[in-house]
């Protein structure tokens, strides 16, 4: 038997990207090469065999454009303090540590609780047990003369619009002129859930629609880049297999809306806009 599993709805969404950078692993044109999950996953107690569909290599696809954003900004910034929002069971600090970044991940406690039983604190990487809707794990995070970085990746997407603008604008208040990645989804993309042959095994929905990421400037943000799975980096389809690279590109001429909803996107914290919406 595996270790068990006891999470909340929402964090138990955190097992799909999970089974789908083992399964990833697993093959020889593998994106991340992350042979980590695949020991997770077989030390886990439960059915992943259940989630299917392209959710699964999404969730690769989307890693890989989180992980270029922020491999680009340490080779300029090499002793960054990077914060993953919601880690759930990223190993992304074993794919990008380069030996001097600080690193944070932070999760709900019972996230926390799982993820203690694989991972362990060292001096330069830290779990916390909090909520990225909370400020308390600010003060954790800051080290003097370090730039932060912060990432938060499919989590906001759960929570309700006001719920969303708030925090944004809460991180854009603590942490001023810093790097935040975080995906968007459309409406389109949202109206679809029902649908998607992984969410039919969850009960978490995703709530938060945002059609244009560039109207969170009244929130505190101010967007730099915007990628999706039919324009990623160049240096990241470089390392997309071809059934990818020409396949998100062949999907986005048919039917637009399956690969334009959903966008990635590297932001830089600036102040609130007055009376934003």
């Amino acid at each position: 038997m595996g270790e068990a599993i006891s999470l909340g709805e929402v964090q138990e969404t955190l097992l799909v990207p999970l089974y789908g950078r083992a399964q990833d692993a697993e093959r020889p044109d593998s994106i991340l090469r992350d042979t980590r999950a695949i020991e997770l996953v077989s030390a886990l107690d439960y059915d992943f065999a259940k989630f299917r569909g392209p959710a699964l290599g999404g969730s690769v696809l989307r890693a890989a454009i989180f992980d270029e954003y922020l491999r680009s900004h340490l080779a300029d910034h090499p002793d960054t303090t990077v914060v993953d929002l919601g880690c759930g069971l990223s190993t992304r600090f074993d794919r990008l540590d380069n030996g001097r970044l600080h690193w944070f991940d932070l999760d709900l406690p019972d996230t926390m609780a799982l993820r203690r039983k694989f991972f362990t604190d060292s001096d330069r990487y830290t779990m916390i047990e909090g909520s990225i809707i909370d400020t308390d794990w600010f003060d954790r995070v800051r080290e003097p003369g370090n730039q932060v970085f912060l990432l938060s990746e499919a989590v906001l997407l759960y929570f309700s619009a006001e719920t969303v603008h708030t925090t944004l604008a809460q991180i854009a208040e603590g942490f001023p002129g810093s790097r935040l990645v975080l995906d968007t989804g459309g409406r389109v993309m949202m109206g679809s859930q029902d649908r998607n042959p992984v969410f039919k095994q969850l009960t978490a929905r995703m709530k938060w629609i945002c059609d244009d990421p560039r109207t969170l400037v009244n929130h505190g943000l101010r967007l730099l880049d915007s990628r999706t799975f039919a324009s990623p980096q160049p240096a990241v389809a470089g390392r997309w297999p071809r059934r990818y690279r020409v396949g998100m590109k062949v999907l986005r001429a048919v039917f637009p809306p399956a690969v334009t909803t959903y966008k990635l996107n590297l932001f830089e914290t600036t102040a609130p806009a007055s009376g934003g919406d």
